[in-house]
């Protein structure tokens, strides 16, 4: 391993902040400052919060390129991760390199394999036809996050692992904290600390009485000693956050964007393509990109990115929101397009770390839209498209409330 630290280190005061705000009145789209550092060149410095001075990676063929690259890492705890928060702890395999990532990983993937969820679609569909009737018995208007867009992944998550849904409040409040900008590491650490003992006490009732569920599985690595019983704990954690938070933002932010693109919505209710809605899922993750902040890793070697040499312990940060409007990869990336075949997108990633939950969220969010709108043909939005109230707070963007009527 080569020097950590380059010797010409850029002047802080003329390198840009990292994340930018996005542009008033334009919501959907990254900000325009970024969008301007991926015209400026492929590799540029930016300044986080801690005055460190890491690359951001702004073309998507470089950013694929990185993530597919061994000789980079995900660990928080190496010198030269670019953090997103002061603390900004570890959380299970995600945050490991292989062989350890692929360990752990293993253990679950089996749930999420393309044929396994595929099996699950009669259950996810009950699920949400089951929130629709209760959306429509109760008040019109109302707001579709709490009535429709947080409960169908979150049921869905709870059926997977075993999660008694009646816990529901709890185990979205620790979320909400985990990924607001605005927590301290102390309110970080005492939610996570909360959901550990909260998901380690329903394993200790899988390793006395097991199930067919994933809570189940880990209870039985645990016996089988494969796995230490905190980290079967920090994988639930892991699963259960990721589980619900992102489709929930997905599918409440995904209806706003089609409300608002009535043409792109009246092809998605309105065709009997069956693929339209397969590619309206991919155009819409593509589109609008909730997750904030950018992949991160850290050079382990001297490596080399779109021509330019990144040494050793300097950090990379790849925003996919400019990764999936770069004009090179999608024609006329800042428009949507339902009919469009993204599915190269990076919404999820790319390489050995790429989202192991993906085949199940594209199951929920196909079904989400291939019938809310379709039953609801006539929801709309209940408030003016200015007072809708944008997560410019989360690391996971979406919507606080989405008011609705029909």
């Amino acid at each position: 391993m080569t020097s950590t630290m380059d010797p010409a280190a850029p002047d802080t005061a003329e390198v840009p902040e990292y994340p930018m705000p996005r542009a008033q009145g334009c919501p959907f789209d990254p900000p325009p400052e970024l969008k301007a550092l991926q015209e400026q060149g492929p590799l540029v410095r930016v300044r986080l919060w801690d005055g460190s001075t890491p690359w951001l990676v702004t073309r998507y063929a470089d950013q694929r390129a990185v993530l597919s690259n061994p000789n980079v890492s995900a660990v928080m705890s190496r010198p030269g991760y670019p953090r997103q928060t002061e603390g900004n702890g570890t959380l299970s395999f995600i945050s490991m390199d292989d062989p350890e990532h692929a360990r752990l990983r293993r253990m679950v993937g089996a749930a999420f394999t393309v044929k396994k969820v595929a099996a699950m679609r009669p259950a996810v569909q009950k699920i949400v036809d089951d929130a629709i009737d209760e959306m429509l018995a109760g008040p019109n208007p109302t707001d579709l996050v709490e009535a429709f867009a947080l409960p169908v992944p979150s049921l869905v998550i709870c059926d997977l692992l075993d999660v008694p849904y009646s816990d529901h409040d709890f185990f979205q409040q620790n979320s909400k904290t985990l990924i607001n900008r605005n927590s301290t590491p102390e309110e970080r650490a005492a939610a996570i600390g909360r959901l550990g003992v909260y998901l380690d006490g329903l394993i200790s009732k899988k390793l006395v009485e097991p199930g067919d569920d994933l809570l189940s599985n880990l209870a039985g690595r645990i016996q089988a000693g494969e796995l230490e019983r905190q980290e079967a704990a920090s994988m639930a954690v892991l699963l259960l956050i990721a589980g619900h938070e992102t489709t929930a933002n997905m599918i409440a932010l995904g209806t706003l964007a089609l409300l608002e693109n009535p043409e792109q919505l009246a092809l998605v209710r309105d065709s009997d393509d069956p693929k339209i809605v397969t590619h309206a899922v991919e155009e819409l993750l593509r589109y609008l990109n909730i997750t904030h902040g950018g992949r991160r890793r850290v050079a382990l070697e001297d490596i080399e990115v779109a021509g330019q040499p990144v040494r050793a312990g300097e950090g990379l940060i790849m925003p996919n929101e400019i990764a999936n409007r770069d004009p090179e990869a999608f024609a006329e990336p800042d428009h949507i397009d339902v009919t469009r075949e993204a599915r190269h997108h990076v919404a999820f990633g790319f390489g050995v770390h790429q989202c192991l939950g993906q085949p199940l969220a594209r199951l929920e969010l196909d079904i989400v839209y291939r019938t809310l709108y379709r039953r609801v043909p006539e929801l709309r939005l209940a408030t003016d498209f200015e007072k809708v109230p944008f997560k410019h707070d989360g690391f996971v963007y979406g919507v606080h409330e989405l008011p609705v009527s029909w």
